[in-house]
């Protein structure tokens, strides 16, 4: 089974929303999936993504193809600090 991790629009007309999931690369865009890794709105401006990177890279490791836009969207977290790093510690 080839296995892909790309992107299941959600969301109304003009207004979409993005799942991303593992699915069988055979079954249709927002049909069957594996697992749901993260999420993507592209009308937001800034994190617009967030994204289970230990999870995507489960799965790489085990021959998952990402997607054009899943890649990029990989790049850009794994760049982006951790939340618990990107917080400095308020209570000294």
């Amino acid at each position: 089974m080839a296995v892909s991790i790309r992107l299941r629009r959600e969301g109304t007309k003009n207004r979409p929303y993005y799942k991303v999931v593992v699915a069988d690369s055979r079954s249709p865009r927002d049909g069957k999936f594996i697992e749901i890794i993260g999420t993507y709105d592209p009308k937001k401006k800034g994190d617009n993504s967030t994204l289970k990177l230990d999870r995507a890279e489960h799965w790489i490791a085990r021959g998952a193809q990402p997607s054009d836009t899943v890649r990029s969207l990989l790049k850009k977290n794994k760049a982006r600090p951790a939340p618990a790093e990107a917080a400095p510690a308020a209570a000294e």
